[in-house]
């Protein structure tokens, strides 16, 4: 309800039991603000998700989509797609982020040593870094090469959901269902995992296919989440600690409560950027960013080395 334009309740109650494309508030409601409200759920829940069992997988309290390379991969593939093809529009766009993503990830995963079940909080990290500074280079070469990429570019570095209506949201929100679906199904052995490679062989938990299993939902809910809102940066870094500390030890529990924490979040997010430059708006990736930074050092600076936690 809240924005440049305040739209109470009685008027998306109105709008939905007899539209009419004439009222301006009927528009507002159904065209703008329930598709936005809509992508702000879906992309926030799979950035919760994905960061948590990120951060699961690899005991590592530093790891993040963002961090890790994975939505320079989405750009990269988006900007190249749009280089070859021709500029796409939003739904094609979305489209053309999902390959990268996945790349990224499973590329970022194998550096750090996840197939050999040893990707350490060091060695993930520093291989994330270099693939990112990798595809941001390629990526700042791809605009320099073609003007015209420049604006697809510019919305897509920072991540907002101005243009949720134009997104396949149907398609997104399945993606991250399934994404959230294999997370919760490989949650017991993951944490099995992380009592050691030896130890979880030993309690018939194979590291191979439970790392597999972990970079699926990573890459489904990353995918899904740039896709419908662009690269939307520490989300999946802030949530996972705060839904450790709601949920408890259990990963099942804490997935669950990562999802609702991780929409909240950038809804919050999303309505404090509509509202503090009012009309005009800071896109929701600024004001995670402006939220998240913070968090970040805070976090950096509790990190012990050897620690896994």
């Amino acid at each position: 309800m809240a924005g440049a334009r305040a739209v109470p309740l009685s008027d998306y109650l109105a709008a939905l039991s007899a539209y009419d494309p004439t009222n301006a508030a009927h528009v507002t409601a159904l065209q703008i603000r329930l598709p936005r409200l809509a992508a702000g759920l879906v992309a926030g829940a799979a950035l919760g998700v994905a960061g948590t069992v990120m951060q699961a997988i690899t005991r590592n309290p530093l790891a993040d989509p963002g961090i890790l390379g994975v939505n320079a991969g989405a750009a990269f593939t988006l900007l190249l797609g749009g280089m070859l093809l021709g500029l796409p529009d939003a739904a094609g766009a979305a489209l053309m982020t999902l390959p990268g993503a996945a790349a990224a990830s499973a590329l970022v995963f194998v550096l750090g040593g996840g197939l050999r079940g040893d990707a350490g909080p060091v060695r993930l990290t520093l291989a994330g870094a270099a693939l990112n500074a990798m595809l941001l280079s390629l990526v700042s070469a791809i605009v320099l090469l073609r003007r015209d990429s420049l604006e697809m570019f510019r919305f897509w570095v920072v991540g907002s959901l101005s243009e949720a209506v134009a997104r396949p949201m149907g398609a997104m929100a399945l993606l991250a269902a399934a994404g959230g679906l294999a997370a919760l199904t490989a949650a017991p052995r993951i944490e099995a995992l992380s009592l050691g490679d030896a130890l979880s062989r030993g309690l018939g938990t194979r590291p191979g296919r439970v790392q597999a299993a972990a970079l699926l939902a990573v890459t489904l809910t990353t995918g899904a989440a740039v896709g419908l809102a662009g690269p939307i940066a520490f989300l999946g870094l802030v949530v996972p600690p705060m839904a450790r500390r709601v949920a408890g030890a259990g990963l099942r529990a804490q997935l669950l409560a990562a999802a609702a924490i991780g929409a909240t979040l950038l809804l919050t997010a999303d309505s404090l950027g509509r509202l503090v430059v009012a009309p005009t708006e800071v896109r929701a990736g600024i004001m995670t960013a402006l939220l998240g930074a913070p968090v970040f050092v805070w976090l950096a600076r509790r990190v012990r080395p050897g620690a896994a936690r």
